[in-house]
């Protein structure tokens, strides 16, 4: 079986999109970071030290200090597929990540975005 193209794509490739997509809706960089911190544990050093490492998503979320607990409240639609139902623990990471930047950019609250 191989593995789906977005597994061995850089995380650094991605997260300039993720960005644009939140600033284009008035929101910022550090919000982007902030979501990335609660999803994976990561402390912004670390956080910067996998983006410029190049690190791909598959190593990026095997080396996640902590992946939140509350991540599995994350419920909705991205890409046509519910981020609840996808059977692939990876590619759930990686949707739950999607779909936490799109709530972002439609003006979610972050106290909402972060499951508070």
């Amino acid at each position: 079986m191989t593995k789906h193209s977005i597994y061995t794509m850089a995380v650094a490739q991605v997260y300039p999109h993720y960005v644009t997509k939140a600033e284009r809706k008035g929101r910022t960089k550090d919000e982007v970071d902030q979501i990335i911190r609660w999803l994976t544990g990561y402390s912004q050093d670390q956080l910067e030290s996998q983006l410029q490492a190049e690190k791909d998503f598959e190593t990026f979320f095997a080396e996640a200090p902590e992946l939140n607990p509350r991540r599995v409240q994350i419920t909705g639609v991205i890409c046509g597929i519910r981020v609840e139902e996808i059977q692939e623990p990876l590619m759930q990471e990686i949707r739950y990540l999607d779909k936490l930047i799109d709530e972002l950019a439609r003006g979610k609250a972050m106290e909402k975005i972060l499951r508070s």
